[in-house]
């Protein structure tokens, strides 16, 4: 991936930005406010760069945790948490098909962003698109459930600065 352009933040757009996130994820997200935000273009998406490190990624036009942000922040809302015997397909960027999801935040909507944790320590393990809301995750017994967008060991995993 390549970089475009690289700027910190303003205090009114990361002000405007903290307040989307607050929103979406509550008050995990205001310890924010008192650091230094960079926003990094690259070919395939804007990061968020959090005191140098990318913990926010935009997509569609909305921001959300990239999967070591989701790890560093200890996120507790919009998590799809799915069976062992599906870690191995998540971490290898597979999408999520609803048999391997054992439980689901009830307020995912259909096209909300979510984070993919593993059952047995809830550890993050991919940033996907939900493909139907939260407890229909759970209930079906087959289907896709969620596009993966990013995982553990991809190349925004991977990126250094």
């Amino acid at each position: 991936m390549k970089i475009k352009s690289r700027v910190q933040l303003r205090k009114n757009a990361k002000n405007k930005m903290l307040k989307d996130l607050e929103s979406a994820f509550g008050e995990e997200m205001a310890e924010l406010e008192k650091k230094t935000l960079e926003k990094v273009t690259l070919d395939e998406y804007s990061l968020i760069l959090v005191e140098g490190r990318p913990l926010l990624f935009e997509i569609d036009g909305r921001l959300f945790p990239t999967v070591r942000g989701a790890l560093e922040m200890g996120l507790q809302k919009r998590l799809v948490v799915v069976d062992k015997g599906a870690i191995r397909f998540v971490s290898n960027g597979a999408d999520i098909m609803a048999p391997g999801i054992v439980e689901a935040d009830t307020e995912i909507k259909e096209g909300d962003f979510v984070i993919i944790v593993e059952e047995i320590h809830r550890k993050p393990l991919a940033i996907g698109k939900a493909l139907m809301e939260g407890q229909q995750m759970v209930d079906a017994d087959s289907g896709k459930a969620i596009k993966s967008i990013s995982h553990v060991g991809d190349k925004l995993w991977n990126f250094e600065f």
